[in-house]
């Protein structure tokens, strides 16, 4: 299990522990974090996920891929070189511990 810390864009933070197997984007939505809308599902097609990886103690999470960058080009906020989308930072097995800004706006 993974703890992910959610930082929004006035400072206030939500820590969340994720079981492995587990997205980022999947666990916000069930706990109700605000910033992360996940409109599609977790299907790659909307964008709605988009956080900026702040920190990372463990395992790092899984590389970009070209879908995932192709997808970055339609945030509503610009994309940084730290930006990914949450549907696809799975949790891996073990501790760890996992920082992500959102953005002040995903639509």
């Amino acid at each position: 299990m993974a703890q992910v810390t959610f930082s929004d864009a006035n400072g206030h933070q939500s820590v969340l522990d994720v079981p492995s197997g587990t997205s980022i984007m999947e666990a916000a939505v069930d706990n109700g974090i605000d910033g992360i809308d996940g409109q599609c599902g977790g299907r790659l097609i909307c964008a709605t996920c988009h956080v900026f990886v702040e920190a990372v103690e463990g395992p790092a999470p899984p590389g970009l891929d070209a879908d995932e960058d192709d997808m970055l080009d339609y945030t509503a906020v610009q994309r940084r070189p730290n930006s990914r989308l949450s549907c696809r930072l799975v949790m891996g097995e073990g501790p760890g511990a996992l920082i992500v800004g959102l953005p002040d706006t995903q639509t």
